[in-house]
This record gives C-alpha cells, sequence and structure tokens, in this order.
C-alpha cells in the first residue's frame, strides 16, 4: 500500500516541486494551499507524513497551530517543518512540540527524501514497538488472588484520581513496571507519554543527559526523559541507581516543576506524574548515606510493596493458566497441557519471580505445546531441578538415612504435607481430600510437626 504524504505550502511552486519529488518515488500525494484547507485534510483523513511550511496566509494561524493539530491527534505522525525565514528559536520550537525534523529553504532533493524516508522508518519503529508494548504490557493483568495482589490491585484503583508520586518496591521480576503501567492507564493522564528511564542501564556520566537533555551549538536539541513525559508518567526504574550528586538536581525538578537541559540557559516547565521502582532497601541506603534522605520522601509519597512469588504460591496455579493463554494466542500455538500440581512449581524459590514463570510458560508454549502433559512435567523438572539441587537433596535424604526411624519419617511428612498446603493454597479440607485423611486427623497432625501455615 502506497505510502500517503500531505503538502502545506501557500507557494505553489513548492507544493509542485515537493509533489514531482515525491510522486517519483511512487508516494501518494495530497496538497494544500492554506491553512483552511490544511485543516480541512488533516480532518479528513491523516497521511503517515506530513510537509508543512511554517508561515502560511492567515497572520494569526500559522504551520505551528496545525503542527499542534497534528500531533493532537496522532503523536507518532512524522511532520517535516519547511521555512525559508524561520529563526532559529522557532526551528527549536517547533521541535520541541514534537515536529519530525525541520529543513530551511531552498533544499535538495537528496535532503528532502532522506527526511521523508527516515520519518517514515521513525513512524514504522514507534507502531512496532507500540504492538510489542501492547502484546507484553497492556494486555497483560495483575493475575492473584492472594491477600498480597488483592491489596495492590485495590491501591491501584484508589490511585487512579490521584497526582500523589509513587515508589513501588520489590524484588527483580515481581511486576514493578506492569504495576506502573497500569496506574498510568487508569489515571486521567493515559492518552499522554509513559516513559521508561532504567536507572541501572545508564552510564554514571548520562544520567543528567538523560534526564534533563542537552542542547548543542548547531542548534540541534536533545530531548530529556523529564520532557518527553511533559503532561504524562515518567517511570524512573531502580531510581536507588542515579548517582548521589545527580539526585540533588532530581530533587529540585520535584521542587520547582522546571529545570535546565544541559548547555541551556532557559528554564523548561514540566508537569509530569512522577513513579519509582527499587529492588532495593531505599532506606537502608538513606542510613548509609547512598541516598537522600530529601528526595526519599519526596519520592515515598505512596508506597506500594510487591512480594516475592515464593511468599504467595497460592497464585501459581493462576498465573500459569493466565500466561498460557495468553501466550499461546500471541504465538498462534494451542495452549499447552502443564500439571498445576506438579511438586517442582512449589518448592522451588523462583528467584526471578513473576518474570521467570512467565518465561518458563513461554518457553513450554513455544517449544513444547503439543507434548504429553508427562513430557512438559519432566521440561519442568529439569529446568527448576538442575544439578547442584538433585545434589541438596541427595544430600537431605543422605541425612533422612543417617536418623533415626521415626525423625526421617516426621522431616518426610513435614515436607510433602508443605508442599500440598501449597498446592492447595492453604485449604485444610481440600488437602485432607487429596491425601486421604480426615480433615481433624490432618489438624492434629500439621500440629504435632509444627506446620503452623503456609506463606
Amino acid at each position: 500500500m502506497l505510502k500517503e504524504i500531505l503538502v502545506i505550502d501557500d507557494n505553489p511552486d513548492i507544493r509542485f516541486l515537493v509533489s514531482n519529488i515525491l510522486e517519483e518515488q511512487n508516494y501518494k500525494i495530497r496538497t494544500a494551499a492554506n491553512y483552511d484547507q490544511a485543516v480541512l485534510e488533516i480532518n479528513k483523513r491523516l497521511p503517515d507524513l506530513a510537509i508543512l511550511d511554517i508561515k502560511l496566509d492567515k497572520p494569526d494561524k500559522d504551520g505551528i497551530d496545525l503542527l499542534k493539530l497534528i500531533i493532537k491527534k496522532n503523536k507518532n505522525l512524522p511532520v517535516i517543518m519547511i521555512s525559508g525565514h524561520a529563526t532559529v528559536k522557532v526551528a527549536v520550537e517547533a521541535i520541541r512540540l514534537g515536529a519530525y525534523e525541520f529543513i530551511e529553504k531552498p533544499f535538495s532533493k537528496e535532503k528532502i527524501l532522506n527526511y521523508v524516508n527516515r520519518g517514515l522508518e521513525s513512524s514504522l519503529l514507534k507502531k512496532e514497538k507500540d504492538i510489542i508494548e501492547n502484546k507484553l504490557f497492556h494486555s497483560f493483568d495483575l493475575v492473584g488472588d492472594s491477600p498480597d495482589m488483592v491489596k495492590v490491585r485495590k491501591t491501584i484503583e484508589k490511585l487512579s484520581t490521584s497526582e500523589s508520586r509513587i515508589l513501588i518496591s520489590g524484588p527483580t521480576g515481581s511486576g514493578k513496571e506492569l504495576v506502573a503501567r497500569k496506574i498510568h492507564k487508569n489515571s486521567g493522564r493515559v492518552k499522554e507519554p509513559f516513559v521508561i528511564i532504567n536507572a541501572a542501564l545508564l552510564k554514571e556520566r548520562t544520567y543528567e543527559k538523560e534526564l534533563f537533555g542537552e542542547e548543542f551549538d548547531d542548534g540541534n536539541i536533545s530531548f530529556g526523559a523529564l520532557e518527553r513525559a511533559n503532561k504524562g508518567t515518567l517511570l524512573i526504574d531502580e531510581v536507588s541507581e542515579i548517582p548521589y550528586e545527580t539526585q540533588a538536581n532530581v530533587l529540585r525538578v520535584l521542587i520547582d516543576q522546571k529545570f535546565k537541559r544541559i548547555n541551556g540557559s532557559k528554564d523548561i516547565n514540566v508537569n509530569i506524574r512522577l513513579i519509582s521502582s527499587t529492588s532495593k532497601d531505599l532506606k537502608q541506603l538513606v542510613k548509609e548515606n547512598k541516598f537522600r534522605e530529601d528526595l526519599f520522601h519526596r519520592l515515598n509519597v505512596m508506597p506500594i510493596e510487591l512480594n516475592s512469588l515464593s511468599s504467595r504460591t497460592e497464585d501459581i496455579p493462576l498465573l500459569i493458566n493466565y500466561f498460557k493463554a495468553k501466550l499461546a494466542e500471541i504465538n498462534g500455538v494451542q495452549e499447552p497441557n502443564i500439571d498445576i500440581k506438579n511438586d517442582s512449581l512449589y518448592t522451588y524459590s523462583w528467584p526471578g519471580n513473576v518474570r521467570e514463570l512467565r518465561n518458563l510458560v513461554e518457553r513450554i508454549t513455544i517449544l513444547s505445546s503439543n507434548d504429553s502433559k508427562e513430557k512438559i512435567n519432566q521440561l519442568i523438572n529439569d529446568i527448576l531441578n538442575p544439578s547442584s539441587k538433585i545434589t541438596e537433596e541427595n544430600n537431605i535424604l543422605t541425612q533422612s538415612f543417617q536418623s533415626p526411624l521415626k525423625e526421617a519419617r516426621e522431616h518426610f511428612e513435614k515436607e510433602y504435607l508443605t508442599i500440598q498446603l501449597k498446592k492447595h493454597h492453604g485449604n485444610i479440607s481440600k488437602t485432607a481430600d487429596f491425601i486421604g485423611m480426615e480433615r481433624s486427623a490432618l489438624h492434629r497432625k500439621l500440629k504435632s510437626l509444627g506446620i503452623k501455615g503456609i506463606n
């Protein structure tokens, strides 16, 4: 399908020249000769790319106003601004508002084609990125009936009408980014940008550039995360990794709601919802003078804590059934026959938490969706029980053989009943039915073995 380009310029020679250049490259062209025509064309149907002159026929309406209209309808649509007499200030303003590129007249055929091709490629990459994000995050829900997850979902609901800053704490893979996305999706900023900056992945010298942006001598600007997230939500992932010196500058932005780009002299005002996440204990880092106490209190207005998967194993069956259905749909395969009562799923420590479980289900869904339950069970056991675990279990078995019969039997019964209770979400009646014991007898057995509860 041919890409459609809208050329807006009040000079008929420019419209003719640009249209001919692009039609030779098999682009479909629409044109507008003035402001009103341009509004009609934009409202009728958005093109794939727009080429827009800054100066038009109306003294009170110009190309900047049309740029705002286009960006409002589709922020990812590439707009190339052209002008023969615009100032650097106007060019910078156009780029800040969302223009893809700015070209001064006169321009060469090669230059306009280069910018058009790059603009369309950039738009395609953004669309593909959005599709991937939709599959990975927007279509996923926070799954689980455990008290922890019920509490988290209720907190997200309460925060939907709030503008408070949020600090999400939890181990790696527990779903901190997903929680942040859900908060943004439920907020009044849902139609505005959701920008992520991962502090753990940045080099020490690039933090301020990534946050605040940079101005160059040739007039070009590199926009930072704060500016890109304006009016929307900014997630600073692993906020503990921001250098101590930079933390003071972040604090100043939170207080003043404005900042300067690197090498810039003008204050940039921002209106963002800030969410931070961490897998480390920020309170402990404050005590060790590795994180600013004043910044911690600014970030920790509304805390959300996510627990490890091993502490809420009753959610494992729900997560498996949910992930296998979603991942089968995404990958176009049938759902795998996963045995949710496989002991390995409940005895494994899940250091990677929900992310690790999702990866396991995805691997099985893609590679083994047609296998039998027995084969899939064996695959799960092989993945979750590496040789080091087998050695550990052999050591435990050896210790049991070296113990008196009564102690060995008690050890086995305690391990066995603990696993069965986890598989049945701590339900005594269901566990008793499964293992063939009376409910009252099971109660007595648990008490005698010192099994007080399942976490």
